[in-house]
C-alpha cells in the first residue's frame, strides 16, 4: 500500500507516542479529526498500523543478554512443530524460518550468560531440533525501526509524481487554490522529518 506524507507524519507521531488520541493527533497535524480517523481506519485495515501497544525493554525486565541462535532441525514433522514448542519458552522473542545453512533463527534474551545456557538447553531439549549456534549481541547501534523505511516510500512516490509531471500529466489543481502558493515537497519534508524525531 503506498503512503503519502500525511500518512507518515501520522505513523511517525503515534511511533513516537503512541497514546496520543485522534483528537491530539488532528490538532498536531492541523488537519480535520475526521481525516486522522479515516487515515487510520485505512492504514490498520490494510496492514500496515497492526497495533499500538507498549515497548517493552526486556534489560528493563531483568534480561540484559540477547542472542541469536540458529536451528538446524529435522525436515521430517516441518517447522511447525519446532515452533509450537519455541513459543512455550518465555526468553524466546521471535522465530523466523531462514535460508542458508540453519532452518531457523531465534532472537533470545537472558539474565546472564550462564542463564542463556540454560534457555539454549531448553531449545535443544525440543524434539526435532538437531543442532544450535549462537551468537551474543554486544550492542545495538541501531534498534528495529521503521520510520525511515516509511520516509522512503513517501520519498519514491514524491519521485513518481515528478515523473508524471515531466511527461505531462495532469495533477489537477492546486488545493491552495488559483493564485495561492502550497508547501512545497521540500518545506513537507522537513516537516515529517520533525515529526520523525
Amino acid at each position: 500500500m503506498a503512503v503519502d506524507l500525511l500518512d507518515a507524519r501520522l505513523i511517525a507521531l503515534l511511533t513516537a507516542e503512541p497514546r496520543l488520541g485522534v483528537l491530539e493527533c488532528s490538532r498536531r497535524l492541523r488537519v480535520a479529526r475526521g481525516t486522522v480517523q479515516a487515515r487510520l481506519n485505512r492504514l490498520m485495515a490494510s496492514g500496515v498500523i497492526t497495533g499500538f501497544g507498549p515497548q517493552v525493554d526486556p534489560a528493563a525486565l531483568g534480561y540484559p543478554v540477547t542472542a541469536f541462535v540458529t536451528l538446524q532441525i529435522r525436515q521430517v514433522s516441518g517447522h511447525d512443530p519446532v515452533a509450537d514448542r519455541l513459543a512455550l519458552i518465555p526468553e524466546v522473542l521471535e522465530v523466523h524460518t531462514i535460508t542458508g545453512t540453519g532452518d531457523m533463527l531465534c532472537r533470545v534474551v537472558a539474565r546472564s550468560n550462564a542463564d542463556l545456557q540454560r534457555v539454549i538447553d531448553e531449545i535443544v531439549a525440543i524434539e526435532g531440533v538437531v543442532r544450535t549456534s549462537s551468537v551474543i549481541a554486544l550492542d545495538t547501534p541501531v534498534s528495529y525501526r521503521v520510520l525511515p523505511l516509511v520516509a522512503a516510500q513517501v520519498s519514491a512516490g514524491d519521485r513518481g509524481g515528478e515523473v508524471h509531471k515531466k511527461q505531462g500529466t495532469k495533477e489537477g489543481p492546486s488545493k491552495a487554490g488559483p493564485g495561492k502558493a502550497g508547501p512545497s515537497k521540500e518545506g513537507e519534508s522537513k516537516n515529517f522529518a520533525k515529526s520523525s524525531k
